[in-house]
């Protein structure tokens, strides 16, 4: 796809993710993303100055939150006039930031910005019952004594109980992990190639630190240096002792093949060609394409029932397609491990004959990758998945992958709640 310019991904930052309720207990999501600028900011050179926008997200958010990235850059060293603008989109959200940032660039609206994301689950937005939230409504309304009276004496004990934030889909009340189990089942995934990919995440990962791949990715956040989550010396043996998570009855689905709740924060500084120029700052590469997705997994009349996290299955094809590419053609492919078996289910999906042809309208199946250029510094299985933050630390480690190889193209691709994902083309 042409764009009107190029757009360059100029750098980007994180702070370690963190596993839930560890290092980052009890931090906001303005503090983690404050953070994740700052260190963005910092490595730029861009104290004091403004950007085009900021575009950023979280899902779990406080109602304090409401106007979460403008109050997150007051408090960091850009120039308070930078605009600031909240998105969401489940685990797409920092790649569709992104996005956004890259048609305002393109078309010449802006010159730079910087998108990113956020989320904790240390902190999570608790909420007040449904009973409880009526009844202070209905005070709030009420007009006289007797009716506040009135409305006191309907309160009971059990309205205290919290609202807790749901682990699952509002439309089929499973959640992820259940949902995959489905999809491992329908696709044939097994345990022992779930545990093999997982095990592959975290030796990459480890490899990264240890090469000093990530030096410059991460900016260290409250005392850590690196992601928690990540088990060097786990082994295969190790993975295979866990049991199933979410189907306890032959379910494939573990701790160790599933990503784990996470916090952390993510930043990417985006730009046209000449900003960058300006700025002395270095091109590492040009996002060219990207599309979104989404299934009806809901269907209930339907001979095919979609599964919730293959969408990015769909949107690949039409995004090779526009560019006139074969699967085949990537140097680097980053697929977010939200679970082992939903990659799997992926690659297997598109390396079907059959589904290809029924289910994407193609005339062949679009093939097999090389296994080796996928996910080369590991992912969420290792790294963690702070929901809105993975996109930025996917497109600012594929960037700098591209970068130091000096040219090629990357795929990303991103499954998303609610049957939704998105996938982008990086090129250098």
């Amino acid at each position: 796809m042409a764009f009107p310019r190029r757009v360059a991904i100029v750098a980007s930052n994180r702070i370690p993710f963190a596993k839930s309720n560890t290092a980052y207990f009890g931090v906001s999501n303005q503090e983690m993303l404050a953070g994740a600028i700052q260190g963005l900011v910092e490595k730029t050179n861009l104290q004091g100055k403004a950007v085009g926008e900021v575009v950023a997200g979280a899902v779990m958010k406080h109602s304090r939150d409401f106007n979460l990235v403008r109050e997150t850059v007051l408090d960091t060293e850009l120039c308070a006039s930078t605009p600031c603008t909240d998105m969401q989109q489940a685990c797409g959200t920092g790649l569709q930031a992104i996005i956004a940032l890259t048609n305002k660039i393109a078309l010449g609206q802006i010159e730079s910005g910087i998108a990113g994301g956020v989320d904790t689950t240390s902190d999570a937005p608790i909420a007040i019952s449904d009973k409880f939230q009526s009844m202070l409504m209905k005070l709030n309304k009420a007009k006289t004594t007797g009716e506040r009276l009135k409305i006191l004496g309907s309160f009971r004990p059990s309205f205290l109980a919290p609202n807790l934030p749901r682990n699952g889909e509002p439309r089929t009340g499973l959640s992820m992990g259940g949902h995959t189990e489905l999809t491992a089942k329908r696709w044939d995934i097994k345990r022992e190639d779930q545990d093999q990919l997982a095990y592959q995440s975290h030796q990459n990962l480890a490899k990264a630190y240890e090469t000093g791949f990530m030096d410059d990715l991460i900016s260290s956040f409250k005392g850590l240096e690196k992601d928690n989550l990540l088990r060097p010396q786990t082994s295969l043996e190790k993975l295979a002792t866990l049991g199933p998570a979410f189907d306890k009855n032959g379910g494939t689905l573990s701790a160790g093949n599933s990503s784990s709740l996470t916090d952390g924060a993510s930043a990417v500084l985006l730009a046209s060609e000449e900003w960058a120029k300006e700025q002395g700052l270095p091109v590492l590469a040009y996002i060219t394409d990207y599309e979104t997705s989404a299934v009806d997994f809901i269907a209930k009349d339907s001979d095919y029932k979609e599964e919730l996290l293959l969408a990015p299955v769909y949107a690949v094809p039409k995004m090779l397609a526009r560019n006139n590419m074969a699967l085949q053609d990537f140097d680097f492919y980053e697929i977010h491990e939200a679970f082992a078996a939903q990659v799997l289910s992926t690659l297997k999906a598109w390396d079907t004959e059959s589904f290809c042809k029924e289910r994407l309208n193609l005339d062949k199946a679009l093939g097999e990758i090389d296994r080796s250029k996928l996910n080369v510094n590991g992912s969420s299985l290792a790294t963690g998945h702070p929901f809105a933050a993975t996109g930025g630390r996917i497109v600012g480690n594929l960037a700098k992958l591209l970068n130091e190889k000096g040219s090629g193209k990357g795929l990303i691709s991103i499954c998303a709640a609610g049957g939704q994902g998105v996938v982008a083309l990086i090129e250098k």
